[in-house]
């Protein structure tokens, strides 16, 4: 079984077979979320598209899906709301019969005119509140990815730009929350991945931190030689979810950890 998989090259296609499988993803409306729904959807998957308030974008997203064959359904939920979020696992299940996969993918901390305390309640309390309903629901043979970023995953081991360092700090709470389910979730038969991305090229996060930090993008292309697109990080997380062989709390790193 293999603990951590790294990823250093362009990932055109995750080979993994998601056929009739039901792949749920958590802040689906846009960027990598959006990217890993096509990708499903082509690796066999049905998808429910989770989002907050983007409901012109979430639909485009399921039109993606649709065209690949699969069906998609939409699911209106703030993650921090657990009332919404249990409603949404109960109907996805009632409507799709099973949830397979499910990609905790929402984050943020970095929007304006939010409490002090949000990176917090989004990225780690409310991701922890879905694993648990989604715990409730799942059955053996089922996948959590949690979706992280390597500022995080290392938060704590290596440094971070203080623009970035309240979600840093967030999503690594998040990271150890999720893994303190592990036992919950290996008593279902539930496996739970991780997928750690350097600076991922085209996404909205980098592209905040660019004007916070301007050049870093730049800069951190030319130090790693690689940057990977959010297609590249988009099938990792399908590839996570697919690959049977990774061993459960395994870590998928998208980029160079140097």
């Amino acid at each position: 079984m293999i603990h951590e998989l790294h990823i250093n090259q362009t990932l055109e296609n995750p080979e993994v077979d998601l056929t009739d499988r039901v792949v749920l993803i958590t802040g689906a409306s846009r960027g990598v979320g959006a990217a890993a729904a096509q990708i499903a959807a082509r690796a066999g998957a049905d998808v429910g598209i989770n989002y907050r308030s983007k409901a012109k974008r979430a639909q485009q997203v399921a039109d993606a899906v649709a065209a690949e064959g699969r069906r998609a359904e939409l699911f209106a939920a703030d993650l921090t709301d657990q009332v919404a979020v249990r409603s949404m696992f109960d109907l996805a299940k009632a409507m799709f019969g099973r949830i397979d996969v499910l990609v905790l993918n929402a984050s943020g901390g970095l929007e304006k005119d939010m409490p002090e305390d949000y990176s917090m309640v989004l990225n780690r309390d409310a991701q922890r509140h879905a694993a648990e309903a989604a715990i409730a629901v799942m059955e053996a043979g089922s996948v959590i990815v949690f979706v992280t970023s390597h500022l995080a995953h290392f938060y704590g081991d290596k440094p971070v730009m203080g623009s970035y360092e309240t979600v840093a700090a967030g999503k690594k709470a998040g990271e150890t929350a999720l893994r303190d389910l592990m036992p919950q979730m290996a008593a279902k038969g539930i496996r739970f991945a991780v997928v750690s991305g350097d600076l991922i090229d085209g996404t909205i996060t980098p592209k905040l931190l660019d004007r916070m930090n301007p050049g870093v993008i730049e800069q951190r292309r030319a130090d790693t030689g690689w940057l990977p697109t959010t297609e590249d990080f988009a099938a990792s997380i399908i590839l996570a979810a697919g690959r049977n062989d990774l061993e459960h709390g395994a870590t998928v790193y998208v980029g160079s950890t140097d």
